[in-house]
């Protein structure tokens, strides 16, 4: 019998079972629905050759020495510093909207201007939420704050949520930042990467471990029934005295007694082309045209030398509930429900909840790996 079991081989179910199996020397079983480990993570050879991410770009970065560190056990990096740009009337320009973007969409005397102002105001390197620039008093930045909500925001938010940002909590608003510098990475971390080998790559290093067994393509309700009046738990019909560790979605394993959480989903559309590099940046956004809300192409992100090249668009949905779920809804009424089925699982000693779908959160890969490892040296390392 196993000392742990982990459903789920994703970043956090995967940190998990590393750190049981090579620190405290347990025997654990991951057992994983689909038939690859990774999670949304996970990457692979396309027809052509090409190393693409299955469920949309992902670009590791952190402000953690602690967590790079970790993670450099298991992979050597291509060191990567992304950049996105966003097709707005025509032109594509930096986004987070920064210094640069404002000589792309306003005339010189204006764009000075507004950058004086900006620097002035709230000081150089600033990451100014767009809500502080709707409320100040000066009208030229109040009209730089509308131009970004309307033409940046507002649609791209509808695309991604099938909601308007007023439907949402504030806080989803209040993370539209304007850049007060001339930085233009679309993420500012210390950290910044992608597996020189492929995501996939580092997550078979990772589980590479005798004391660890892994189960694919199996829904964990065929070997593993909890007992919600006993608490108890059984593994092929046999009382299992170990840990539990569900990183699946909470709703389910409660058999969504109290109702349904809500997620989005995505679409993706791979294409191939016959030319070296399709467009100028690894991901632009299209907040206004179109109905899929970015295109990213995979080989700047991974530094693959080919001569073709795979460009993937993205489509949001609504998520039902045989599809993947990608984000939670943010929404008051959605948090509510999630605090009742956490209560529920506060009643069950023997299991874990850890994970993006089992905290109903959206985690950045960083974030993941830090709140696993966080997880284990709290529960589980003394």
């Amino acid at each position: 019998m196993f000392d742990y079991i982990i459903i789920g081989a994703g970043m956090t179910g995967a940190v998990m079972a590393e750190r049981i199996a090579s620190q405290l020397g347990k025997r654990v079983l991951i057992i994983e629905r689909r038939n690859h480990v990774g999670g949304n993570c996970y990457d692979y050879f396309d027809d052509a050759g090409i190393l693409v991410h299955k469920y949309g770009p992902h670009i590791f970065h952190s402000k953690s020495a602690e967590v790079w560190q970790y993670l450099s056990q298991f992979t050597e990096w291509n060191i990567y510093q992304h950049k996105v740009l966003a097709a707005v009337d025509g032109v594509e320009i930096p986004v987070p909207f920064n210094l640069n973007s404002l000589k792309l969409i306003y005339p010189q005397q204006l764009a000075n201007s507004l950058t004086a102002k900006l620097i002035s105001q709230f000081g150089y390197g600033r990451r100014v939420p767009i809500l502080d620039l709707l409320n100040t008093d000066d009208s030229e930045l109040k009209m730089l704050a509308q131009f970004i909500y309307d033409k940046i925001f507002v649609n791209f938010t509808y695309k991604q949520w099938g909601l308007r940002p007023e439907e949402l909590e504030d806080y989803v608003m209040a993370r539209v930042p304007v850049i007060v510098s001339h930085d233009d990475r679309y993420f500012a971390d210390e950290f910044q990467g992608v597996p020189r080998y492929g995501y996939t790559k580092m997550f078979e290093s990772m589980l590479a471990h005798q004391n660890i067994k892994l189960m694919l393509n199996t829904d964990y309700r065929e070997l593993l029934t909890v007992n919600h009046h006993t608490k108890q738990i059984k593994f092929m019909n046999q009382l299992f005295e170990g840990k539990l560790i569900y990183t699946g979605k909470i709703d389910e394993l409660f058999d969504f007694c109290y109702g349904e959480l809500p997620y989005r989903s995505l679409d993706f559309k791979f294409i191939t082309l016959f030319q070296t590099q399709y467009q100028a940046a690894g991901t632009i956004h299209y907040p206004n045209d179109y109905d899929f809300t970015r295109i990213t192409e995979m080989k700047q992100l991974t530094g693959q030398n080919h001569p073709f090249t795979t460009i993937v668009q993205e489509f949001p949905r609504a998520c039902g509930r045989k599809d993947i779920p990608y984000y939670p809804v943010p929404q008051p009424q959605n948090h509510e429900l999630f605090t009742r089925y956490q209560q529920r699982a506060a009643e069950y000693p023997n299991i874990i909840f850890s994970g993006r779908l089992a905290d109903y959160r959206f985690y950045d890969m960083h974030e993941a790996v830090s709140m696993a490892l966080n997880k284990f040296a709290q529960d589980l390392g003394r």
